[in-house]
């Protein structure tokens, strides 16, 4: 059985790692390198870094903190942020990512991810998904969740995949930092038409939300957060133990 995976994630803006609820109303957390290297310590499978402003100025992702996080750990890193073309792919897999996640850059441009699942394999792209229900609809928002596309977003993911795709993050707007559970009828039916490997985002508020999610939904392969991880309210190694003892495969 294929162990799940525990990843906490670095939302960076300015240099330091923020929180906010339904993306919105950010408030500072910590220093990325100092928070990185505790995960990496502490138990985390992997971590996922976001320069969540990139896209929304418009520019291109912060390099040197990145640098300083990747040669902090010892375990897998995905980037994202501001990816827009093959080239922002090399910049951070420079830097020492292991995987890179693309989302408004691959809303603009969806041949962005079979140019670069050609040219590094499929198993280095990942298609992160920023989704919120509009009209009884998942409707997929670019620019860190500030702009309806109008995209359906299970139509979106499929396309994705079929593009190449290795694995998915889906963020889920309505539970982000919300804390009562991740969105578990979204995640069913994302994992209904996914070959690929889901990373369940935005919810999670206690231990038992991640047994919840595994129990409920045993295809998706992670469980994705920030606050709880980042305020010690859940601490990773704890985490662990609770869902082994709930007979959840972990590593």
């Amino acid at each position: 059985m294929i162990t799940k995976r525990i990843i906490p994630c670095l939302d960076v803006k300015n240099g330091r790692v923020v929180k906010g609820v339904n993306f919105q109303g950010l408030s500072d957390v910590s220093s990325p390198v100092e928070l990185a290297k505790y995960y990496s310590d502490n138990g985390a499978d992997e971590l996922v870094f976001y320069d969540i402003t990139a896209s929304a100025e418009g520019r291109a992702l912060f390099t040197d903190i990145l640098t300083q996080v990747a040669s902090t750990i010892f375990i897998p890193l995905t980037v994202g942020g501001g990816i827009n073309t093959v080239e922002d792919f090399d910049r951070v897999l420079k830097c020492g990512a292991d995987k890179v996640s693309v989302n408004s850059g691959a809303i603009k441009n969806p041949s962005l991810i079979s140019a670069a699942a050609e040219k590094y394999g499929s198993q280095c792209v990942v298609l992160s998904v920023d989704a919120k229900r509009v009209d009884g609809h998942y409707c997929v928002f670019a620019k860190g969740g500030r702009e309806n596309t109008g995209m359906d977003a299970i139509q979106w993911i499929k396309k994705g995949i079929e593009l190449g795709a290795g694995e998915i993050v889906l963020n889920s707007i309505d539970t982000d930092g919300v804390k009562k559970g991740f969105d578990l009828e979204m995640l069913r039916a994302v994992c209904d038409i996914s070959p690929v490997p889901v990373i369940a985002s935005g919810g999670a508020g206690s231990a038992d939300d991640f047994i919840k999610l595994f129990k409920t939904i045993p295809e998706v392969d992670a469980g994705l957060a920030a606050s709880i991880f980042h305020f010690g309210e859940v601490k990773i190694p704890q985490l662990k133990e609770k869902l082994k003892e709930n007979n959840i495969n972990v590593r």
